[in-house]
């Protein structure tokens, strides 16, 4: 295995930073200006983002690792990102500010804007620089041999599962939703019947296949900690615990939903607990 080229690397990571930096400025800007205070297109700039960070890789690494490498991962990162980008670009679509946004906003102390840049967009920026890791590490290195095979294979299939289920999920979900008799209703069919977020589910398993793809060389180890951190919010952080918090109160049956059905992993569903049960 060759050394790993950290200068060009490192170089790599600081562009990135400052790309980041940028797309989020311009978010914040759009929000502002264009979008008069509205803030929820931060969540498509999510997805738009590690693309972008992808792409900017995939340009600077040239020559600083295996071709086929760097535009396999650049290439799933881009399909993955920009898919989740137009799915909650049409879900948002016609519909008011995200409740979320708005809660931060009048909790605000002082300044709206700088309170919603401390909460939101920094916080976010942050985040997808250092879950972007892998993508950008993996670009980066020359590997032979079986590892290198087996690490590849394992990270393509993870990403397959994670990004079928993510975009089944959501497409049983956008049409269960759609049906207005459904209204009201706990969306428990396909494969909401075995976890409660396929869609979750699915970003961490895309996240962990792209983790794995940059394991060819140990420099990948350091991404681990990415995966790690997505999986961590989307299973207990801003992800499912958040959407939980309150759902309950609006859709009759969803706690009858919770105890019969796995909150993450897919798994078959549990019989009904009895009320009054132990």
């Amino acid at each position: 295995m060759s050394t790993y080229p950290w200068a060009a690397a490192l170089t790599n990571l600081w562009i990135s930073a400052v790309v980041v930096v940028a797309i989020f400025a311009a978010a914040l800007l759009v929000a502002v200006t264009v979008r008069k205070g509205r803030h929820d297109g931060i969540d498509v700039v999510w997805g738009g983002g590690f693309a972008i960070v992808a792409i900017v890789t995939v340009i600077v690494s040239a020559g600083s690792g295996d071709d086929w490498r760097r535009w396999l991962i650049t290439a799933l990162t881009v399909v993955w990102g920009l898919r989740l980008a137009i799915h909650i670009g049409r879900r948002n679509h016609g519909k008011p500010e995200d409740p979320r946004y708005v809660a931060i906003i009048k909790r605000a102390k002082g300044n709206p804007l700088l309170h919603i840049v401390r909460k939101v967009y920094l916080p976010q920026a942050v985040i997808l620089w250092v879950v972007s890791l892998p993508v950008q590490l993996g670009q980066y290195g020359f590997a032979d041999g079986a590892l290198s095979v087996l690490v590849t294979v394992l990270g393509v299939l993870s990403w397959v599962v994670g990004f079928t289920f993510e975009t089944v999920g959501d497409a049983q979900l956008a049409a269960f939703m759609a049906d207005p008799s459904n209204k009201g209703q706990v969306m428990d069919r396909g494969l909401w019947r075995y976890t409660r977020h396929p869609n979750y589910f699915g970003d961490a398993a895309v996240w962990w296949g792209l983790t794995s793809l940059a394991l060819h060389h140990g420099a990948g180890l350091i991404g681990l900690i990415s995966a790690a951190l997505m999986t961590w919010l989307l299973a207990k952080g801003t992800g499912a615990k958040l959407l939980e918090s309150s759902i309950g109160r609006r859709r009759p049956g969803y706690v009858e939903y919770v105890q019969r059905t796995s909150g993450f992993i897919p798994l078959p569903p549990r019989k009904s607990i009895a009320k009054g049960s132990s």
